[in-house]
């Protein structure tokens, strides 16, 4: 197996985890704040076994450290509103929202990495768009607010994995997983009181079921899943690794539909757009041969 072939595999696997994450968040009790306090908590402990704990990180720049620090702020935003978009609609339109990143990141990849603009990648990212739409106006208006929180989720997941992307070659992947999960870790940590000072109801402590899903979302679809993607960012686009991640609603809405019953509060012109959204993915192996 090449290193691009084992790139995809590791980066396909670690969508099918990332597409569980979703289900998970609908299943856990708590809210999206305190979820991903706990979520980056267990993953970031987690790291402390599997990492050579400052060997490596001793001979990292010190500006340097602090990029990988303030991108792990942006995962933190992003995860606070992946889960806040699926607690306010529900896990299958927080996936569709999800794959727009790649739209987002066609335009943001030229622009950060000084990369020249693609013209199939700027295509590919439009055509997603249509299937947006239809998703939107097939949606309940209750859920509103969770498609913009869930397309902000998309921008942000953009943002961090281009700038991943520009700094993925500088430090070894798991060290980048340990600096920037224990940045978001300690970031949602000055947040957390200010949310339970507004919201002083809301539960903090997880129940037994809830701790069980939470560690299966750090060791499995975090600790893992994030580690796969970052290895698999040394040989491919930030772009393709984005439009391979919308295959996560693929496994979700399927997960979705069967474990959640997400399928009765949707209808036909939602899967409509889903299959647009899909068909953009699939294409862009081919688009990519024919036009790199």
């Amino acid at each position: 197996m090449s290193p691009i072939q084992r790139a995809y595999f590791e980066l396909h696997l670690a969508v099918l985890l990332f597409g569980i994450t979703a289900i998970l968040g609908d299943l856990i009790s708590l809210s999206a704040l305190t979820l991903v306090w706990w979520r980056v908590l267990l993953t970031t402990v987690s790291l402390l076994f599997l990492i050579r704990w400052g060997a490596r990180l001793r001979q990292l720049p010190r500006q340097l450290i602090f990029q990988y620090l303030g991108i792990g702020v942006l995962v933190a935003l992003h995860w606070i509103c992946f889960f806040g978009a699926i607690k306010f609609a529900n896990a299958s339109i927080c996936l569709v929202c999800m794959a727009t990143t790649s739209f987002f990141t066609s335009f943001l990849e030229p622009l950060l990495l000084k990369q020249r603009i693609k013209g199939y990648e700027i295509l590919l990212g439009l055509l997603i768009l249509p299937g947006m739409v239809m998703v939107v106006n097939n949606t309940d208006w209750s859920m509103m607010p969770g498609v913009w929180i869930g397309l902000l989720s998309a921008l942000l997941a953009a943002l961090f994995a281009t700038l991943n992307k520009k700094l993925v070659d500088e430090a070894d992947p798991m060290d980048i997983t340990f600096l920037e999960l224990g940045s978001a870790w300690v970031f949602l940590s000055l947040v957390l009181p200010v949310y339970y000072l507004l919201m002083p109801a809301e539960a903090f402590l997880p129940t037994l079921t809830d701790l069980g899903y939470l560690l299966i979302l750090s060791l499995l679809c975090t600790t893992l899943a994030y580690v796969l993607s970052l290895r698999a960012l040394k040989y491919i686009s930030a772009f393709a690794a984005n439009l391979t991640v919308n295959l996560e609603p693929v496994y979700g809405i399927i997960l979705a539909w069967f474990l959640l019953g997400d399928g009765e509060e949707l209808n036909l012109g939602f899967y409509l757009g889903c299959t647009i959204i899909l068909l953009a993915v699939f294409s862009y192996p081919w688009l990519r041969r024919r036009f790199a």
